[in-house]
């Protein structure tokens, strides 16, 4: 028994030490195989070093390499982040590299040079682009024929002011002051709000004839920007060189916010920039660098303030969220980078100064100047119909309803899903990012929020401006969901697939919304049954990645390409647009060297800023900066005015005279009129000169600023009102036809100038006939007065309400007094302000008052001016609350004026300060980094 139990023993023995030396070899192969390993990690690095270096041209780093990583997953951890344990990280320290249609590992797969990764940063650009220039081709929009981009307020606003802009390039013109635009105006805030984007000074070098090209054509490169600066976004939040960042940067670029907007070209640069702000938010809360968000944000509220007081907004809400995304514990560590948020907030604002202060100052004078804000709370729509706004191919809203615009490809509605189910991504992520979309969905549809995005103002038409940043969340929520393709299960896809099926055939059924053709549904569930095909190739692995990579982005660039061509992208008329250009400058040319200052109208113009087009001074204008105070003259005078716009439409032969309008161009010819002279025809365009003309300033008594009554509410009695304080005839007066309700008829009896005023506000459209012509009148209930043109004896006039029928007329009409007026004109020319030099921005002159009392001048009254009286400054204030006057006493008098915006100066000097504390930053952090990394490579 001894004998035996020796030898057990024995044998366990040796069994031991072969098991020990066993695991020995093991853990020698284990070493080995680690070794290999981080060689090949190590070559692999070194790669993929140089070739960021050849992309770059200059030695790079990762954006967050080699830095601890934070629990966001996407940086390095701040102060006061515990560092967590070591383990495979990309350089935005996600715990995986992505693994949606992988551009790197798909040129591996199908060859060398058929994917690069710079390659999706080509296609997030060139797709959009490529796919605008095919919807132009198809449209025909200049040069491949002749149809024009010009839309809404690009047809009206932007193209004007951008040929004012262009002319003053080209021929040194002040761009203080313009008088070519409403009267005179400042044009430096006018350039704030619409023109002062730095790539619009690229158009000095286009000539004067294709102005509207030039801006066509540069909507194409920002939008093609924005997809590049999206994809760019992508790889460096979450530290990827994957080419399906093009995917997603094709849809930021054309979403249905672009669908929407893109003739908008004012607001483009803050949609491209925006992608970089984020950037910068990010690397100012995870690296402490400030200097990328300074700039960037600097160069979007630079380019578009309006859209920028969106973008602030958010970048606080979003710099809160960084806050709690990455966990600061110390107080000191959040403090100091509320700090470095608040000052470089404060320094990116203060660079735009120049141009921001003078805005500021003259919204002040604009309708939007009072600030109202809503007493109740109102909700416009559920959720449900905003989710449904994500289907391609609905209607874009541009109107007065509050629909936002937020299409940003179908696939959204699968990612989205996938993106609440991965196990790959951080609950708190998802908490803080599905709040964010929750705050956008509120402001979307809760008017108080609405109307704090806005800046604090109701969008008058145009909704919902800020669900740009709506699909920048959206879109990188997809991306991240879309990282993790290869490692979600399959059973998750088809859960998601079907999901998305379910909520679009629940919005067929619950959406009453017109935009929603039926088709839409069909093609949405098209399209995501194609996106769950390629998610199930790519997870199956029998087709060729780079194949794949190419099917998905054919996919994606026709979704895209549909849906623009479906909902955005309307065209007019070139031709019609330029036709009389040529003959309008060659008459207007033919005026000068003129011998006084005066103005100029386009009767029947294309739109209100026609002298801003074809650049002669005029009274009319629209614009978001338009003066209050001269629209509410203009209505009181019985011309079209509106919110942000006043025109000379109604205007009356004194009307003309008190603004100073020497020259008419027609479209037709005025025939035999007292009134007018022939002064040249150009083609189908005939130039008048007007009788009676007032020049731009004259002395008037103190008893006709108190004496003359504005508020009559008939522009007719208004008229007459001045001319019995001046002790003359009528030029109104009325004549009686037949009131049949709906209509109205007269029959002329003297050859006059007639008009008509309707006073019931609820006709809004007018059909008025002469024999065999008529034409038709809106928006009538603005309360202008109807001009009926010269009439002979014996005409009838019939006025037929078009709107609903029961709507009575009220119609009242009046026949001008030519006689009246002569008496009048000289009574007030009799003081008159004799001009010797007239610039943009100065006017000189001489005037004798017979008694003390103010001059008049037809200009606008603004704070800028500085007025000199015999060398003397004399204090300037409101004539009418609306001309700019000052008092004279008795006696011959030199005045001369000159212009300033208000804010300039001192926005001038803090962009200078703001400037120099940004570049002496930048050099200052550069050599602190510079002296770490010698000290670094030293060591």
């Amino acid at each position: 028994m001894a004998a035996r139990e020796t030898a057990t023993a024995r044998e366990t023995a040796a069994a031991r030490e072969k098991m020990a030396a066993r695991e020995i070899a093991t853990a020698k192969e284990t070493v080995a195989e680690r070794e290999k390993m981080a060689a090949r990690k190590t070559a692999a690095a070194c790669e993929t070093t140089a070739e960021r270096e050849a992309e770059a041209g200059q030695e790079t780093q990762p954006s967050y390499g080699g830095a601890p990583v934070s629990r966001f997953g996407n940086g390095p951890a701040g102060p006061g982040t515990e560092p967590e344990k070591p383990r495979p990280v990309t350089a935005a320290g996600h715990s995986r590299r992505a693994k949606g249609f992988n551009g790197e590992k798909a040129a591996k797969e199908a060859g060398r040079g058929l994917l690069r990764p710079m390659d999706g940063l080509l296609a997030a650009f060139w797709v959009p682009v490529i796919i605008m220039l095919i919807i132009f081709i198809q449209r025909r929009i200049f040069p491949f024929g002749d149809n024009s981009f010009l839309r809404t307020d690009m047809y009206h606003q932007y193209a004007p002011f951008f040929s004012e802009f262009h002319d003053k390039l080209r021929n040194g013109g002040s761009l203080l002051y313009s008088w070519n635009v409403g009267g005179g105006v400042n044009f430096a805030a006018l350039y704030a709000y619409y023109l002062a984007s730095p790539v619009n000074w690229l158009i000095i070098l286009c000539p004067k004839g294709f102005i509207i090209e030039f801006m066509t054509y540069m909507i194409v490169l920002k939008i093609g920007l924005s997809g590049l600066t999206f994809a760019w976004y992508l790889r460096k939040h979450c530290g990827t060189r994957d080419f399906g960042t093009a995917f997603f940067g094709i849809f930021y670029a054309l979403s249905g916010y672009m669908a929407a907007y893109s003739w908008n070209i004012m607001w483009l640069d803050c949609i491209w920039l925006f992608p970089l702000v984020m950037l910068g938010a990010e690397q100012l809360v995870k690296e402490k660098k400030g200097l990328l968000y300074c700039v960037t944000l600097g160069l979007s509220i630079l380019s578009n303030y309006y859209i920028s007081i969106m973008t602030c907004i958010f970048m606080v809400i979003y710099f809160l969220c960084l806050l709690v995304l990455e966990r600061r514990k110390r107080l000191k560590g959040v403090a100091a980078a509320c700090l470095r948020f608040g000052v470089y907030s404060l320094l990116a604002g203060g660079m735009a100064a120049v141009v921001l202060l003078p805005e500021v100052y003259a919204l002040q004078m604009t309708a939007s100047g009072d600030v109202n804000f809503p007493k109740t709370f109102e909700s416009y729509f559920s959720i449900i119909d905003m989710l449904a706004r994500h289907i391609a191919n609905v209607e874009v809203e541009v109107g007065l309803d509050h629909w936002p615009n937020i299409y940003c490809g179908v696939a959204v509605f699968l990612f989205f899903l996938l993106y609440l189910a991965s196990r790959k991504i951080s609950i708190k992520e998802k908490a803080v990012y599905c709040t964010l979309l929750m705050v956008f969905f509120a402001s979307f549809s809760i008017n108080v929020l609405n109307f704090i995005w806005h800046g604090f103002h109701y969008p008058n038409s145009l909704p919902c401006r800020q669900s740009f940043i709506y699909v920048f969340l959206m879109l990188v929520i997809c991306y991240r969901a879309y990282m993790y393709l290869e490692e979600t299960p399959w059973k998750h896809v088809v859960i998601a697939f079907w999901g998305s099926v379910c909520f679009v055939l629940l919005a067929e059924q619950t959406v009453t919304d017109d935009a929603f053709h039926f088709i839409v549904f069909y093609v949405a569930v098209l399209f995501l049954a194609l996106y769950a095909g390629l998610i199930y190739l790519r997870q199956k692995g029998t087709v060729n990645g780079g194949v794949l990579v190419l099917l998905a982005l054919a996919v994606v660039s026709v979704e895209a390409a549909v849906n623009t061509t479906a909902t955005s992208v309307t065209t007019t008329s070139r031709t019609a647009y330029v036709k009389d250009n040529e003959d309008v400058r060659d008459l207007v040319a033919g005026l000068t060297p003129a011998d006084t200052f005066y103005r100029i109208e386009k009767v029947d113009g294309k739109t209100k800023n026609d002298g801003a087009w074809m650049n002669f001074p005029t009274v009319s204008l629209f614009s978001s900066t338009a003066n209050a105070d001269m629209t509410d003259l203009f209505k009181k005078l019985g011309c079209e005015a509106s919110t942000n716009a006043y025109s000379i439409e109604g205007s009356t032969p004194l009307v003309d005279s008190l603004f100073s309008i020497r020259y008419g161009l027609y479209s037709w010819n005025q025939g035999a009129n007292p009134l007018l002279t022939l002064a040249g025809q150009e083609g189908d365009t005939w130039l008048y000169r007007k009788e009676y003309t007032l020049p731009l300033g004259f002395g008037i008594s103190m008893d006709l600023e108190d004496n003359w009554q504005l508020d009559l509410g008939n522009p007719a009695d208004v008229q007459n009102d001045l001319c019995t304080v001046l002790g003359t005839p009528w030029v109104l007066e009325e004549v009686y036809g037949e009131d049949g309700g709906g209509t109205y008829a007269y029959t002329v009896e003297a050859e006059a100038d007639y008009y008509a005023y309707i006073t019931n506000r609820q006709a809004k459209k007018v059909k008025v006939a002469w024999g065999e012509e008529s034409t038709t009148y809106d928006n009538v209930n603005r309360g202008y007065l109807l001009e009926l043109g010269r009439c002979q004896p014996g005409e009838e006039i019939v006025l037929t309400c078009e709107d609903p029928s029961g709507t009575d007329l009220k119609a009242r009409i009046y026949r001008f007094n030519d006689e009246a007026l002569s008496a009048v004109y000289n009574i007030l020319a009799q003081n008159e302000w004799v001009l010797t030099e007239w610039t943009d921005t100065t006017l000189k002159g001489s005037i004798h008052m017979d008694q003390p009392g103010l001059l008049y001048t037809s200009i606008p009254y603004d704070k800028g001016w500085t007025v000199l009286v015999d060398g003397e400054e004399t204090e300037t204030r409101k004539l009418f609350d609306t001309f700019l006057t000052v008092e004279l006493p008795e006696g011959s008098h030199t005045v001369e004026m000159s212009y300033e915006p208000q804010g300039l100066r001192l926005g001038a000097l803090i962009t200078a300060g703001c400037v120099l504390i940004v570049a002496a930053c930048a050099v200052f952090g550069r050599a602190v980094r510079g002296k770490k990394e010698k000290k670094k490579w030293n060591s």
